[in-house]
């Protein structure tokens, strides 16, 4: 599994390429072959995963209850628009029109890598997104990390 890490500032270039980083090209796993899936973010941003890691993804979310609505319904709104990509010789994807116009993304954007993927923002939706820096994050990081060693200690060490 790839762990990316870094913020780029990148542009868009008038036929929709977009450079990947040599930054984020050489923390690609030899595995992805050069190949990313790219679809929606959760947010207003696309999001690109290394074919490998997009692979595993997409077993975990075929795994889901088909006969279940809201299974049904994440399956859809999870797929929509996903669209395999290979770097060219220059180091471009080629981010379709259609993703571009979800993402409001134009001319200048931000890859925030982290994990497995690396979200691609328009620059100035993101700028604003982390200009509403919680009020207190220490506060935050208490209440979204505080028992994940809690949770890491008792899965590990119960006895049955």
């Amino acid at each position: 599994m790839t762990n990316f890490i870094g913020e780029f500032d990148c542009k868009i270039d008038a036929k929709g390429r977009l450079m990947v980083p040599a930054g984020l090209r050489k923390q690609l796993d030899p595995a992805a072959n050069e190949s990313f899936v790219v679809n929606r973010g959760f947010e207003p941003c696309l999001v690109l995963y290394p074919k490998n890691d997009w692979e595993r993804i997409s077993s975990e979310v075929n795994q889901l209850n088909q006969y279940v609505r809201k299974n049904r319904e994440f399956v859809r709104y999870f797929y929509r628009g996903a669209t395999e990509l290979s770097l060219d010789g220059n180091g471009r994807v080629l981010l379709p029109k259609r993703l571009q116009q979800y993402g409001k993304i134009e001319k200048e954007v931000v890859l925030f890598a982290y994990s497995d993927r690396i979200e691609v923002w328009d620059k100035d939706t993101y700028e604003n997104l982390l200009t509403d820096e919680p009020e207190d994050f220490a506060n935050l990081a208490e209440e979204v990390m505080g028992n994940v060693n809690a949770q890491n200690s008792t899965k590990g060490g119960q006895d049955d």
